[in-house]
């Protein structure tokens, strides 16, 4: 499940450098705020601080109730960021099966 969740994350994230709707937007800092807390949860329970405290703060920078404003530049940033280091945890956890 945590692989599918991370690919549709980021995926959601890079479509968000496209001129899409506004609920797109809000979709995504929905999705992506559930979804970080999930991670982050699982991270604290495996015993991975790290990357449970990193998906805590992303689901605190995502969370859609006191929105963060940081400008269209510095959020496509921040989105490309967070879905190239999804996709990197994806590729190290199927190398690690391999």
């Amino acid at each position: 499940m945590k692989p599918i969740l991370k690919l549709i994350i980021a995926i959601m994230l890079i479509l968000c450098l496209a001129d899409m709707p506004y609920g797109f937007y809000e979709l995504v800092r929905f999705a992506a705020t559930g979804t970080f807390v999930y991670l982050s949860y699982d991270y604290f329970k495996n015993k991975r601080e790290g990357l449970g405290f990193l998906f805590a703060g992303l689901a605190l920078l995502f969370q859609p109730f006191f929105k963060v404003a940081l400008g269209r530049v510095l959020w496509n940033t921040i989105d490309i960021v967070v879905a190239v280091a999804l996709i990197l945890l994806l590729i190290r956890t199927f190398k690690k099966k391999l």
